[in-house]
């Protein structure tokens, strides 16, 4: 049975902005609290804030961006999370759009995938203790942490197609897909994690699937939940390829049409209580072992109250029990 977890579904401009959901975690069956980037409330520090204010939960980063920090900063700060925490922690990783790392690294990664095994190499190797000696095409790294006891961290990358699943078939504990539809993962991204894990003789990751998703209600249509909550997805190039490999007509031309391609193809999901739950468990089957609600768009549109309310709805049908 797959672990359900929740998405911050904002990016949040204060850390006690973050104490609701870390709550909700704790207090319920929920499994994990996730965070994807942010330029605001940098994740690692907002979830030791609220740790500090007595919320110790499981956290996720998905994902984190590989410019923004050396492998040496980003071992140490999924540490110090871990150790602030006393919980273990996902640390998901990711290149960014090539733009993003144009604009910071003066270039784009020639080679994505090559970039991103260096990277995890490196973080790996430092989390694991010991000298680390790496010089590569991408990452050069002499050191090492100093030896300390932590919580479990898991290495994650965020896999949209074939290629990256491979990859993290080969070098990850936790492949994170976003907007990626059941089907879809079934009949591709697992394959490919298990081709890489076989490649490499070894366990393949396990798939944490993030799913955006709202209740259906008469004052709202997914078209525009769909649109509150991927806007921005819909019209990178590496989401629309993803999409459209899933069978989507996903164009970047017409974002409405677009987001009615991604809640008909089922990248996002909209329906009563009882369709979401059952179109939830196609995830548990398609091989997704921890499945993390993302609720965004409601966040966008109706707010925080409403947002809660739903989280709430759905943990009760998924996990059990009733939240005052």
């Amino acid at each position: 049975m797959a672990k359900y977890s929740v998405m911050i579904p904002f990016v949040p401009r204060r850390a006690e902005q973050i104490l609701p959901y870390a709550a909700l975690v704790q207090w319920t069956a929920a499994h994990a609290l996730w965070q994807g980037q942010a330029t605001l409330i940098e994740p690692h520090q907002g979830f030791v804030y609220a740790a500090g204010a007595g919320f110790r939960v499981p956290t996720g980063l998905g994902v984190t961006l590989m410019p923004l920090r050396h492998p040496f900063e980003a071992a140490l700060q999924v540490r110090s999370l871990a150790m602030a925490t006393g919980e273990p922690v996902v640390a998901g990783f990711g290149p960014g759009p090539i733009s993003f790392q144009e604009s910071l690294l003066g270039e784009r990664y020639p080679s994505q995938l090559g970039a991103i095994r260096e990277y995890v190499t490196a973080v790996r190797a430092l989390l694991a203790g010991g000298l680390v000696e790496l010089r590569g095409e991408y990452v050069t790294c002499h050191g090492m942490l100093p030896p300390a006891v932590s919580p479990r961290i898991e290495i994650g990358l965020g896999v949209l197609r074939r290629g990256m699943a491979r990859l993290a078939g080969q070098v990850a504990d936790v492949a994170i897909t976003w907007l990626t539809p059941a089907e879809y993962l079934a009949e591709t991204i697992v394959p490919a994690l298990r081709e890489g894990a076989e490649a490499e003789g070894r366990k393949g990751p396990r798939v944490a699937a993030m799913v955006p998703l709202a209740l259906s209600r008469p004052d709202r249509t997914p078209v525009e939940q769909a649109m509150a909550s991927n806007a921005l997805h819909l019209q990178a190039p590496h989401y629309q390829d993803m999409l459209r490999k899933a069978g989507m007509d996903v164009t970047g031309r017409d974002p409405a049409a677009d987001a009615r391609a991604a809640v008909d193809g089922g990248a996002f999901l909209s329906g009563d209580l009882d369709q979401l739950v059952a179109r939830l468990k196609e995830y548990e089957q398609a091989g997704a072992e921890e499945i993390i609600l993302n609720l965004t768009g409601v966040f966008n549109l109706q707010g925080q109250k409403e947002t809660m309310n739903e989280l709430k709805s759905l943990l009760g049908a998924l996990v059990g029990g009733t939240f005052d």
